[in-house]
């Protein structure tokens, strides 16, 4: 099995999107531990990478906890009267490739006492941080990256999301000490086929192929 986890510097940036195109680019499973509540729509995250990966219903393995509240994990969990328990949440093993999105931010905490990080680090598979290329982005992509590093979580680099901001994403590259595997830009339609034709464009399949 290939395991790839996509994380994030913040919330809302794109990292759904990236994971879709990611998942469907190689062609593999996809899988949410946790989904706390859903968009303005009424989807899962589940449910917009399965709109735009082109993924069959198969390669979605179901999430460990599936979670009312839209909130960070730990909240949700308590207001739902659940207890998340790490134990439940070790990798499925799959034939072949799959991409783990967790939730928001990389320090997103999954209860009180356990980080999302923390599970990256028990799972030891090579982590993508998704960040936007938007003000602020600098620091919360260093930081994020101390976050992970400093818990031995592999990094097999930064996905950048939105306009280019080359000053930006050259710095975090070099001042991270991490691999720039390319920008995924607007895509607007967005759908299967013109995410698909925009990540084929902007980045190497091979940076995520074992």
């Amino acid at each position: 099995m290939n395991a790839i986890v996509v994380t994030g510097t913040d919330t809302d940036i794109g990292k759904t999107v990236f994971a879709a195109a990611l998942a469907g680019a190689l062609g593999a499973y996809y899988w949410k531990p946790v989904q706390a509540g859903t968009d303005d729509a009424g989807r899962t995250d589940r449910d917009r990478v399965a709109q735009l990966s082109g993924l069959a219903a198969n390669r979605f393995v179901p999430s460990v906890y599936d979670l009312a509240t839209p909130a960070s994990p730990h909240i949700a969990a308590e207001i739902d009267g659940v207890t998340i328990d790490p134990a439940r949440l070790a990798l499925p093993q799959v034939s072949g490739s799959l991409v783990v999105e967790g939730a928001g931010g990389t320090l997103v905490p999954l209860r009180r006492d356990l980080l999302y990080a923390d599970m990256f680090a028990a799972w030891g598979a090579p982590v993508v941080l998704v960040a936007r290329t938007a003000l602020g982005t600098i620091n919360h992509s260093l930081l994020s990256i101390e976050a992970l590093r400093s818990r031995g979580v592999p990094i097999l680099g930064v996905a950048f999301v939105g306009d280019a901001v080359e000053d930006s994403e050259a710095i975090i590259a070099a001042m991270g000490k991490v691999k720039r595997l390319g920008r995924l830009p607007f895509v607007d339609p967005l759908d299967a086929d013109s995410l698909a034709a925009a990540f084929r464009e902007n980045f190497d399949i091979q940076d995520f192929l074992p």
